[in-house]
């Protein structure tokens, strides 16, 4: 799921990357980015923690004519009234006008570095609607987020992770240079698939997904099965085979009523019995009072 995810197939999309401090989410952010370049895509970052240098190292110089970095990292509050962007401007208006300026027939795709600065700054309902207005409006193809979720509160990640098609959440592995991967995806028809894969990110920012630990799992749980059977070792039989189990299928049993059983009873035919029931002078019935054998 995370090669899909790498080749761009969903358009409309909203990644999000969440990270914690014990593995960065940066150098898979960086490995989506040079996979749209590659695509010939044209791509928006917002710089909010690094700057433009930091980001392009280890991207492929000659795709870097279609990357876009809008310096927010420098000023990011508009101190120095010389800064093109700030985090005032977050708003679908702005966001889709510094994306217009830049005349390009090709597919746009904005990246958000980061998704945590903007929450410390933005109240979460504004920072929710922009990108929800943005998925909407067709300014751009897809949205790429990172997200620092170990420094926000549960439910300021769940907000935000609810507007997204597609969730990676990474963690370390026990080698270094590999790392694993759960994804959350939600489809259209509102089917959520999960997987789990772990992976390694090369030199070039290029992907080598190395194994699905689901599929591992699920082996080593069959394999557990099969190496704790119960009945392997005992000296009768709690097994039955194809011949044992039809005819046990086909007993009847006495107190099952099968349906022509059930006919018989329900409906009687001619000359069947009856009880008839004539009440003699000892019967002491009253219709008026049936209570009046009682002594109170």
């Amino acid at each position: 799921m995370l090669g899909e995810l790498l080749q761009g197939t969903d358009p409309g999309g909203f990644v999000i990357i969440q990270d914690s401090c014990s593995y960065s989410g940066r150098h898979l952010m960086k490995s989506l980015i040079c996979a749209a370049l590659s695509r010939e895509e044209v791509v928006h970052v917002l710089g909010f923690e690094v700057g433009e240098e930091e980001l392009n190292y280890g991207l492929n110089t000659a795709s870097l004519q279609r990357l876009h970095f809008h310096n927010v990292y420098t000023d990011p509050l508009g101190w120095t009234d010389h800064s093109a962007v700030t985090v005032q401007q977050f708003c679908l208006e702005e966001l889709t006008n510094l994306i217009k300026q830049i005349s390009q027939p090709k597919p746009n795709i904005l990246v958000i570095d980061s998704l945590s600065w903007l929450l410390r700054h933005i109240s979460t309902p504004t920072v929710c609607k922009t990108l929800l207005q943005l998925k909407k409006g067709g300014a751009v193809r897809a949205i790429i987020g990172l997200l620092h979720a170990d420094i926000h509160q549960r439910g300021t990640v769940g907000s935000i992770c609810h507007l997204a098609t597609s969730v990676i959440t990474v963690s370390p592995c026990v080698k270094p240079d590999e790392a694993v991967a759960k994804i959350t995806k939600r489809l259209k028809s509102g089917k959520v698939i999960q997987d789990e894969e772990m992976f390694s990110i090369k030199d070039d920012l290029t992907v080598t997904v190395q194994s699905k630990l689901s599929n591992v799992a699920h082996k080593q749980t069959e394999l557990e099965e099969q190496q704790m059977d119960p009945t392997a070792n005992l000296t009768f039989n709690l097994r039955l085979s194809d011949t044992e189990r039809e005819a046990k299928e086909k007993l009847a049993l006495p107190f099952a009523f099968s349906k022509e059983k059930k006919t018989a009873l329900l409906h009687s035919g001619q000359g069947s019995g009856r009880i008839l029931y004539e009440p003699d002078a000892n019967d002491d019935y009253d219709q008026e009072d049936p209570d009046d054998d009682l002594d109170i």
